[in-house]
């Protein structure tokens, strides 16, 4: 006899596209903390957080209040047509957190947004039109989203097949990825290394007086969870300095906890001139922004941001109550506790199963382990990948992957999860890689 999840992806081929993609064989009626009800009143233990989303959980009780209320009261009018007050509340809120001036003559001003994506190409915009240059710098690696500049920033090519063209002026640096285990130089060594090599390329490739900024996320996401190392960022924070470029850091999928810190970036001590935020910013809302010094962002022509949803009043009031929520339980503490808890697990698994883990990498609860064939890191193993998570669906386990080849297993569970269920989830997981090494 069907599923009721079943019959749901029955109906599903009827209506949405097939291309949409299906990450796992999942369905959700409900859900609390880092548990979700699926369709057929099965239990699942939620390691995905909704892509990075649910770090203060699912559905906390003062997020769901701030949502009804001011749904009652107000649900849209369109910021520039008619001000409100939840939008300005949230944006003192974020300013205070993520101061991005250095000096009294200066100031942090916040653009809301419907999106990381969106956060992204508003990001650009304001970098090309402050600085009056049109080159930007990425990554290997990097994910910034679907839309058109934000696609032309992702890396992996299999996201943005037949989507061309792809905007002008975007230029790729190799990721830093350090691994000891790889690299015979030091990491301050392999560090300055590419960022001589950075020096290079604004002869050889790009002028600096041409680059409007170079954009980063301090942990890749859809990349894999390489994590800069803090003597790059640092130094390319001082490039950026000597250059007039402008940096920009992307924290959609590394903010508000996840890394043990509000923002990854503040791992590095040092601060962007732009950064970008959304995911966890809501609770599942959609909203994010731009954050970016006032200098900055007010030097731009009037007329080239906005939109109509930005910073939707019940978006902001959610997200207002999710940051508040997250500072009464302590969000970093948990970041740390549980990625510590992940982090011990991983490597044991790694010494158990060294055929099939390469790597364990990433920063606070962001981390991940690569599955390659054989254990040589040069080898990615997709199809283990994929058996693994099926495997872990089957057992209520939710997983995701993540890599350019898709063959490594991240966890992005809400901070919020109990240890017993963490250390389930953690036990199905190893389950996993029994079957596979057997």
């Amino acid at each position: 006899m069907s599923t009721k999840t079943q019959e749901l992806y029955e109906r599903r081929k009827r209506v949405v596209p097939t291309t949409l993609g299906i990450f796992t064989p999942t369905s959700a009626a409900s859900a609390q903390g880092a548990t979700i009800i699926d369709a057929d009143g099965r239990e699942l233990i939620d390691f995905a957080g909704g892509i990075g989303v649910l770090n203060a959980g699912h559905c906390p009780e003062p997020v769901v209040k701030a949502i009804q209320d001011q749904a009652a009261k107000l649900i849209h009018t369109c910021f520039p047509v008619s001000i409100y007050e939840s939008y300005l509340d949230l944006a003192e809120k974020l300013a205070t957190l993520f101061p991005h001036h250095a000096h009294d003559g200066d100031c942090t001003k916040v653009m809301m947004t419907n999106s990381g994506a969106e956060a992204v190409e508003n990001a650009i915009k304001i970098a090309r039109q402050a600085t009056g240059r049109q080159a930007i710098l990425c990554y290997l690696g990097a994910f910034h989203g679907r839309s058109m500049m934000a696609m032309t920033l992702t890396s992996k090519t299999a996201l943005k097949l037949g989507c061309g063209p792809f905007a002008p002026e975007v230029y790729r640096l190799p990721f830093p990825a350090y691994n000891p285990r790889i690299h015979t130089a030091s990491e301050a060594e392999f560090c300055q290394a590419h960022l001589d090599e950075i020096r290079k390329y604004f002869t050889t490739t790009v002028a600096a007086q041409h680059i409007a900024a170079i954009i980063i996320e301090p942990v890749q996401g859809e990349g894999g969870f390489y994590v800069v190392p803090k003597p790059y960022l640092q130094g390319l924070r001082q490039l950026c300095d000597e250059t007039g470029i402008l940096l920009i850091i992307d924290e959609v999928q590394s903010g508000f906890g996840r890394t043990g810190k509000w923002a990854a970036y503040e791992h590095y001590d040092i601060r962007p001139d732009i950064s970008t935020w959304a995911k966890s910013m809501g609770s599942g809302m959609p909203i994010g922004c731009v954050i970016a010094k006032g200098s900055i962002i007010d030097s731009i022509n009037p007329g080239t941001i906005g939109g109509t949803y930005l910073g939707n009043p019940v978006c902001c009031a959610a997200a207002l109550a999710t940051i508040q929520y997250m500072e009464h339980i302590d969000i970093n503490a948990l970041g740390v506790k549980i990625g510590s808890i992940i982090r011990k697990r991983f490597e044991e698994f790694h010494r158990k199963y060294p055929q099939h883990i390469s790597d364990v990498r990433g920063l606070g609860a962001m981390l991940a382990f690569e599955l390659s064939i054989g254990g040589d890191i040069a080898m990615p193993d997709s199809e283990s990948c994929k058996k693994l998570i099926h495997f872990a669906a089957e057992q209520g386990l939710i997983l995701l992957s993540a890599g350019l080849h898709s063959n490594v297993i991240r966890t992005l569970t809400p901070l919020v999860i109990s240890e017993e269920l963490l250390n389930r989830g953690l036990d199905i997981i190893e389950a996993g890689l029994k079957m596979l090494a057997g």
